[in-house]
């Protein structure tokens, strides 16, 4: 038994902030038992909370110079203590929603993967019904659809009336709607 075992708390300290590493063991044996109880009632974890008690007198020998005047250093190391294990708790609460966020992420990039897939097997299949059309059908609705051509622009350049122009897009159309619209409702449904 040493004579620092009956110095008390607060003389401790007074050596500690000298730079007094055998006052510093002292205090650590004299709070490392019953802080790590405390710890691990808190964490329910044996390594954790020896950690935290670690860290708590590592930080206490950095900042010794800076320790505060205190009556009850106990309570200090308490409060310490207290502090990390919130840290601890608040440091898996973020990591618990980054990894949530992170599964909601990964799951939507999956339906946008699949749903591009779709879209490109989709718009294939749209551009192979469009090749079905009969030759002149389908000539006028590509020039009317890629070509952005008016009505009658589309009947100056084939040479037919405007309205015959309408008549082979508006049959296009229903004949496309009625193939792919089964296809459409496959593809997202």
């Amino acid at each position: 038994m040493s004579i620092y075992s009956s110095l008390s708390d607060q003389d401790l300290i007074v050596l500690l902030k000298k730079d007094n590493e055998t006052a510093f063991q002292e205090l650590y044996e004299r709070y490392k038992g019953i802080l790590h109880v405390h710890a691990y009632k808190k964490l329910g974890d044996f390594e954790d909370a020896k950690d935290v008690v670690q860290e708590l007198f590592t930080a206490l020998w950095d900042k010794r110079l800076a320790l505060p005047e205190t009556s009850n250093f106990a309570g200090y190391l308490y409060s310490g203590i207290r502090n990390r294990i919130f840290n601890i708790f608040a440091h898996n609460d973020v990591k618990s929603q980054y990894a949530t966020s992170y599964q909601q992420y990964n799951s939507e990039l999956t339906c946008t993967t699949d749903e591009s897939v779709r879209a490109v097997e989709l718009a294939a299949q749209i551009e192979r019904e469009i090749s079905a059309l009969p030759e002149k059908m389908r000539e006028v609705f590509l020039l009317s659809r890629q070509g952005n051509l008016s009505h009658k622009e589309i009947a100056e350049r084939l040479s037919i009336s405007e309205q015959t122009s309408r008549n082979h897009i508006k049959k296009a159309l229903k004949v496309l709607r009625n193939r792919l619209d089964t296809l459409v409702y496959l593809f997202f449904y």
